[in-house]
C-alpha cells in the first residue's frame, strides 16, 4: 500500500492517510492480517512527518481497524464492507469507464466530483430522477 498526500486538498494529512486505509479496506486491497507500511516507509514515500503517520495509525487503532504490535508493525485487525471483491472490481471498472467518458466530454475532476456527490446526496436508485436545486 502506498499513500499519496494532496497538500492542496484542505484535509489534514493524517485524515488523508486514515481515509486511504479505510478505502483500501473497503475495496479489499488490504484485509485482516495484512501489515501496513512502517511509519518510516510512509514518511519516506509521502514526505509527511512521522507524528502525522502515528496520529493516523492511532486513529485507525482507536476505531478497531488496526493493531500495533510492539517491534512488528501495524496490522489490519478488521475489514470494512461486506461486498464480494469480484462485484467491487466490476463496479470499479464500470465507474472507471464512466469517468473516462466524463473526461472525454470535457469534465474536470471537480465537475465529476460534483456529479457523484449530487447522485449520492439524492440517494438515487435506478429509474429515479435527481431533483434540481
Amino acid at each position: 500500500m502506498e499513500f499519496r498526500i494532496d497538500r492542496s486538498s484542505g484535509l489534514p494529512a493524517y485524515l488523508q492517510l486514515v481515509r486511504q486505509v479505510r478505502e483500501a479496506l473497503r475495496l479489499g486491497w488490504v484485509g485482516p492480517g495484512d501489515r501496513l507500511p512502517t511509519v518510516r516507509d510512509v514518511v519516506a514515500s509521502s514526505g509527511v512527518n512521522a507524528n502525522t503517520v502515528l496520529k493516523a495509525y492511532r486513529e485507525l487503532e482507536m476505531s478497531g481497524l488496526v493493531e500495533a504490535r510492539q517491534g512488528s508493525g501495524t496490522f489490519v485487525k478488521a475489514g470494512l464492507g461486506s461486498t464480494d471483491p469480484g462485484v467491487m472490481d466490476a463496479l470499479r471498472a464500470g465507474l472507471a469507464a464512466w469517468v473516462r467518458e466524463a473526461r472525454a466530454a470535457g469534465l474536470e475532476e471537480e465537475d465529476i466530483d460534483a456529479l457523484v456527490r449530487s447522485v449520492l446526496a439524492a440517494g438515487e436508485t435506478e429509474g429515479e430522477e435527481v431533483a434540481v436545486r
